[in-house]
């Protein structure tokens, strides 16, 4: 007989209450975050540890986005002129996703994240 599994994984939800924490504190950084953790802690594929972590940001973005909203601390205009370029930036990124090697994603995204630290930083 089949042993029957759970959905429910324990680590997996401590790594989503984590990346909703800080995404929720910070307003991003979340999915961010989660590309590293499943691949260094989940042992998850390049792409598709990018391609997971850019599903869920609809999770965390849209749960953070609502509790922003409802206190009123948003710019709608902002929000809409942002929305159009990120579409637009999104089907573009996820086209090429498929098109670079696992090694250039990685080095790519380190220097995008090492840039963005040192700018967070000074």
């Amino acid at each position: 007989m089949k042993k029957q599994t759970s959905p429910f994984n324990f680590k997996n939800s401590l790594i989503g209450i984590f990346t909703g924490f800080i995404n929720g504190v910070f307003g991003s950084g979340g999915g961010t975050l989660l590309v590293p953790i499943l691949n260094n802690i989940l042992k998850v594929e390049e792409h598709k540890s990018h391609a997971t972590a850019l599903a869920i940001i609809i999770f965390l973005s849209t749960t953070s986005s609502l509790v922003y909203i409802s206190k009123g601390t948003f710019d709608i205009n902002l929000t809409i002129q942002a929305a159009i370029g990120s579409i637009i930036g999104g089907v573009i990124g996820a086209k090429l996703l498929s098109k670079v090697n696992g090694k250039f994603l990685r080095i790519g995204f380190g220097i995008v994240m090492i840039i963005a630290a040192f700018r967070m930083v000074f």
